[in-house]
């Protein structure tokens, strides 16, 4: 899954252990597994790190997930399909979020900049370096618009290897968007549940 996943599945905002358990969720891709114990002072992103590497897991795993994945394959996306469609399943979450939380979205985009800002001490200093685009052009908000969609594909495509195809993803959203549309209705509350057993606790 991609960012606004993560980051809405980090746990009940109320919880004691929330802002490490989104902080987690948010760095856990720049940071590599032996380096987990740079966060031994806070447990609690070390859990969030965890529980975004278990949700990865279960995702790539997922046979509905498969099928998109092999879709996206087919339209020639590659290694890349997995990248695609998570970031697909954000614009899904972002366009149908009022059915998934009582938080409209904006709200939800804006606590949770907020709350990550005042944690930046705490990312990688790759982090560090995008956080700031990603709340200027509020990359959470624009998931759910096609062309926002397109646009963080194109940019993800000048970071991959030539010959991606990542910046044509916009084109196969639009081509067979109720077929990714049911894929993720069908997955994302068996996501849900998954990682709400999994979360740390108070």
């Amino acid at each position: 899954m991609n960012f606004l996943a993560h980051l809405f599945l980090a746990g009940p905002p109320y919880a004691a252990a929330y802002a490490d358990h989104l902080v987690g969720q948010f760095v856990a891709d720049a940071v590599p597994g032996r380096r987990l114990e740079a966060y031994a002072h806070a447990p609690g992103v070390q859990a969030g790190i965890r529980q975004h590497r278990a949700i990865d897991a279960f995702t790539d795993q997922h046979p509905v997930v498969r099928r998109a994945t092999a879709r996206l394959r087919l339209a020639g996306h590659g290694k890349y399909a997995g990248v695609v469609s998570d970031v697909f399943f954000d614009h899904f979450l972002a366009r149908g979020f009022a059915g998934f939380s009582a938080e409209p979205l904006p709200a939800f985009t804006r606590r949770v900049y907020a709350q990550l800002e005042a944690r930046q001490a705490d990312f990688p200093a790759r982090v560090q370096q995008f956080f700031p685009h990603l709340v200027q052009h509020d990359w959470l908000g624009h998931y759910a618009e096609v062309a926002g969609v397109a646009r963080a594909l194109a940019g993800l495509s000048r970071r991959a290897a030539p010959g991606s195809g990542l910046e044509r993803g916009g084109l196969e959203l639009v081509a067979n968007y109720a077929a990714y549309e049911a894929d993720f209705q069908a997955f994302f509350p068996e996501l849900q549940a998954f990682a709400a057993a999994g979360y740390p606790g108070p």
